[in-house]
């Protein structure tokens, strides 16, 4: 085996403190929640009832479940007519950049994961952005050395990457579509023509998250004569974004990647006082690329992800084997466990977990056509068994840092986390014909680059590499900048497999780095202790992605008093995580939207 251990100590303390020890970070300020969400109403959700319309869905055929009402049912009337759950998710994604522009949309990528019924067969599509080719390691180093701040990589040309959520989709629609590409973009320019209603987080939004006037076209969209944020229920009307989904939808991805809109998109770039590397040429070349799913057996379930670049699925099958070697432990009936409850040791080894996991996911996860991914050795059960030693029942580990491994040619890398923030949507979709999509889209930061073009805004996807690119003894960080190369990512969509190969979970998330504890805690609950879907959504959160342990606002303070007892260090933070999941029971689909956001289920 060509792994060894590396340092997690435990702490003989009781104050033990959740920071990972792993070596320089990016700065403070590119690690703080710099694009807020609204605040859910968690004491209502904690109370164990959805409060929120639509939030619950029951059907035998389909089922459809995305970030917005207007998207959702976009999607059910294409499964309504026969349509595949590829052209349901065509038609939810186009609407969710009219009616969610601060979250996805056609000037960011995605990642996907479709299971042909049929043929039994699990696709991942990889649509993530593609950095300019002109770009390199010291995109983000200014002319002191140092790394930009973040809102001076973000805002402007610099920060956008090749988007490929267009060119994603059609390549899935030309694989599986069953109906015309054109028809798919109907109700998205419809809406965009006629208008739709400012909802109350999207007013939010606006109104809370930095810099988002910074830019003259973004400004006279999103705010009113007197420079206010657009009030809830204004009629928000986009014919530029109607006029480019008309195009796209009769000249198809060409026209993007290719002609008038990709000039536009590269000016917009070139010309902007932040200005970027994009050319036409590296719109020319972009490609969508079809990637092996990436699985390991749980238990007794297959769960499935998107492998690198993202980091999604490696880190959650990473925090959930490892698991799988600390659950004998637990009671799995609810009852206590050396004096404390089973909720708190069970929430105890999840944030543990949870740090190992995110120490190796900063280290090695980066884009595979660029470096070598240990993938293997990283969700090996002979080394998840040796890292699971290190968590012990009554205390935190006071360090943590990511395990080595013997890799050809290019070393150890250090780590270095990227600044992701929590923007992002998914949705998840079945039809009729037992086919599935599990897909995450985004633009990175709510807003993304503030630059609009064509009605849709471009994405900041570039600053998910790490800005620091080297160390002072050289040693190279994996998530680097490079030209042509993709930036790591979080999202996570996921499908659960049963012992006959059945689809029975579909899950994802947005939220930044956060999407790999929100979508491993429900498949934790669900998968190891059988709990309700619902109830695995709609609970606290409690998690630590490597800086620290966080429990969701409205949470019982017994968990906090608990946790900190251990040696935790604690600390009540909102969470606004988007979970849309689909699950099968018997012979029904049950569709979850998270009550924290806006989105809804629909089925028939």
């Amino acid at each position: 085996m060509l792994f060894v251990l590396s340092g997690c100590t435990q702490d003989s303390s009781s104050q033990a403190s959740d920071a990972v020890n792993v070596g320089s970070s990016v700065s403070e300020s590119q690690d703080k929640d710099l694009a807020p969400e609204p605040e859910s109403k968690i004491v209502s959700l904690h109370s164990g009832q959805s409060t929120a319309v639509n939030k619950i869905a029951v059907s035998k055929k389909f089922m459809a479940v995305t970030a917005n009402p207007y998207a959702t049912q976009a999607a059910y009337a294409i499964l309504e007519k026969g349509g595949s759950a590829i052209d349901a998710a065509i038609a939810a994604q186009m609407v969710l950049g009219l009616v969610e522009p601060q979250s996805s949309g056609i000037g960011g990528g995605a990642f996907m994961l479709y299971w042909d019924a049929g043929e039994k067969k699990l696709i991942a599509y990889d649509g993530r952005e593609v950095a300019p080719m002109a770009a390199d390691e010291n995109l983000f180093i200014g002319q002191d050395g140092k790394p930009d701040s973040f809102f001076d990589a973000v805002i402007g040309g610099k920060s956008v990457g090749v988007p490929g959520v267009i060119k994603m989709l059609e390549d899935a629609h030309t694989d599986y579509g069953k109906k015309a590409w054109d028809s798919l973009f109907d109700d998205a320019i419809a809406l965009a023509a006629n208008g739709f209603t400012v909802s109350e987080r999207l007013h939010t939004l606006i109104k809370a998250v930095p810099k988002v006037s910074e830019r003259e076209r973004i400004a006279e969209y999103l705010f009113d004569a007197n420079g206010e944020p657009l009030a809830i229920g204004h009629q928000l009307k986009n014919l530029e974004y109607a006029k480019t989904l008309n195009v796209l939808a009769h000249n198809g991805s060409d026209t993007f990647y290719r002609g008038q809109l990709a000039q536009q998109m590269v000016a917009a770039t070139k010309e902007d006082k932040n200005s970027g590397a994009l050319s036409l040429t590296d719109f020319i070349q972009y490609q969508a690329v079809q990637r092996p799913a990436l699985c390991k057996k749980i238990l007794t379930y297959r769960v499935c992800g998107m492998g690198p670049p993202s980091s999604g699925a490696s880190t959650t099958l990473a925090i959930l084997g490892t698991l799988e070697h600390l659950v004998s432990n637990l009671d799995t009936q609810r009852g206590n466990y050396q004096g404390m409850e089973k909720d708190i040791l069970s929430a105890h080894y999840f944030v543990e977990a949870s740090r190992l996991a995110f120490a190796d996911r900063n280290t090695y996860i980066a884009d595979p056509d660029f470096i070598d991914v240990p993938i293997i050795q990283l969700l090996d059960d002979d080394y998840l068994q040796l890292r699971s030693q290190f968590i012990s029942t009554d205390k935190p580990m006071k360090t943590v840092t990511a395990g080595q491994f013997v890799l050809p040619e290019v070393g150890q890398y250090l780590t270095q986390p990227s600044p992701e923030l929590v923007s992002t949507t998914h949705l998840s979709i079945v039809d009729q014909y037992g086919n599935v999509v599990s897909m995450t889209s985004s633009i990175e930061m709510a807003f993304g680059s503030r630059l609009m073009v064509g009605g849709f805004i471009l994405n900041n996807q570039l600053t998910d590499f790490s800005f620091v690119p080297r160390y002072a003894d050289k040693t190279l960080v994996a998530n680097r900048v490079q030209g042509g190369k993709r930036p790591r990512s979080s999202m996570s969509p996921m499908i659960v497999f049963d012992e006959n190969e059945q689809p029975l979970l579909i899950i994802g998330s947005p939220g930044g780095k956060k999407i790999i504890p929100y979508v491993a805690r429900v498949l934790y609950e669900v998968l190891f202790f059988d709990s309700a879907l619902t109830k695995s959504i709609e609970q606290p959160h409690i998690l630590n992605t490597g800086r620290q342990l966080e429990i969701e606002k409205g949470a019982d303070q017994k968990v906090f008093d608990a946790l900190k007892a251990l040696g935790h260090k604690p600390v009540f933070k909102s969470q606004t995580s988007g979970l849309h999941a689909i699950s099968r029971r018997n012979n029904e689909w049950l569709g979850v939207a998270d009550p924290r956001r806006e989105g809804t289920a629909k089925g028939d």
